[in-house]
């Protein structure tokens, strides 16, 4: 006996396998499914960012591409860093200087006190001996506040990846000049995803998402209670279709924004997908599946379907194993791999599970 699709077997209970070919088929039969409601939308990453000079230079090294992979930590690209190198090391000769005045204000003002203890100068000099020194002091702070500055702008020179993740776009050359703001690299971290839709308001309810009111714990005036705020809670159970991949996923969880769109009437839900999910990437075109309902429908498994052109067909096998050809016209696929029959077959009728064996068993006999 020949082995048969798992996905077959467990959708639509035990298969036949007839004697004509060992041909394998199942029950057409009413099914529970779920009622949904779907709607486009694309994926986006939850870490996406550009990277920004925070300095002027020329870039003098880079060190990624696109579609390259970057560890949090490595550095992406360099600017040239003479002129920073220039402007630490005017900082530090300044820090020293003003350390060197503060140095001489401090003996300058000892030695004023002492003069002042024994008379020998008035008080106006200790005064002005004492200003000199707080003087000196703040001067001496200040030169070394611009040499941290300067440290720290020298540190911009190589622009560091603030995560892990993949380049997306890189949107400078080497050679060319950058100024504090210009985007250097686009990049992502491909291990989170998430699908943004956007939902009319009246379907939100059905969705799973409900208003809740909430106290605003802030006081009004005069001690009045402020009103209550109203938030969006729940979340909705959906499944995320790829058609490109012809892959359903089940979501990781799934949030209602509360707030809407005041030009389309809609509402956006961020759908988020399990971490590494291999294949998907930002763009991406996707149909979100809202869970509304559930209902009785005639299903067959997908992989029973015969397409050709616009022809949609199954084959069915009577009693007697003759295999005949008919065409039929379907409804939704659900993300278990079956497909609700519309018109054309009836419940109990079988079905060939593979329907271009079945054709060469037909026209065999």
């Amino acid at each position: 006996m020949k082995k048969l699709g798992i996905v077959g077997l467990l959708l639509m209970g035990a298969a036949t396998v007839h004697a004509a070919g060992q041909l394998a088929s199942t029950s057409v039969q009413y099914r529970e499914v779920a009622q949904t409601y779907s709607a486009d939308g694309l994926v986006e990453a939850t870490r996406q960012s550009t990277v920004s000079a925070q300095i002027g230079g020329r870039v003098k090294e880079i060190n990624f591409d696109v579609g390259d992979r970057v560890n949090k930590g490595q550095i992406i690209l360099r600017i040239d860093e003479r002129e920073a190198v220039q402007a630490l090391a005017g900082s530090r000769a300044q820090v020293s200087q003003a350390q060197a005045s503060m140095q001489n204000a401090r003996a300058a003002y000892e030695r004023a006190r002492q003069l002042f203890a024994q008379k020998f100068i008035s008080q106006a000099a200790l005064d002005k001996a004492q200003a000199d020194y707080k003087v000196a002091l703040a001067q001496a702070a200040a030169s070394e506040a611009g040499a941290g500055q300067a440290s720290l702008a020298h540190g911009y020179t190589a622009v560091i990846a603030p995560y892990s993740g993949l380049v997306a776009a890189r949107l400078v050359e080497v050679g060319e000049m950058v100024v504090p703001g210009k985007p250097l690299m686009t990049g992502f971290d491909p291990a989170e995803m998430r699908v943004v839709v956007s939902v009319p308001q009246d379907k939100l309810v059905n969705i799973g998402a409900h208003m809740l009111s909430y106290p605003n714990p802030s006081p009004g005036k005069k001690g009045v209670a402020a009103p209550s705020g109203v938030g969006l809670v729940g979340g909705p159970e959906a499944m995320v279709e790829v058609p490109s991949l012809k892959r359903w996923i089940k979501p990781a969880s799934a949030t209602v924004q509360p707030v809407a769109d005041a030009r389309t009437h809609s509402t956006q839900v961020r759908v988020y997908l399990p971490k590494n999910e291999d294949g998907v990437y930002p763009g991406m075109f996707v149909r979100v599946h809202f869970v509304v309902g559930k209902a009785n429908k005639l299903v067959i498994p997908a992989s029973a379907v015969l397409r050709r052109s616009e022809v949609v067909a199954v084959y069915v096998v009577d009693e007697k194993d003759v295999v005949k050809l008919r065409q039929v016209r379907l409804g939704e696929a659900t993300p278990d791999g079956a497909v609700e029959v519309l018109a054309g077959l009836n419940p109990g009728e079988q079905v060939a599970l593979e329907p271009i064996k079945a054709g060469m068993v037909r026209q065999a006999k």
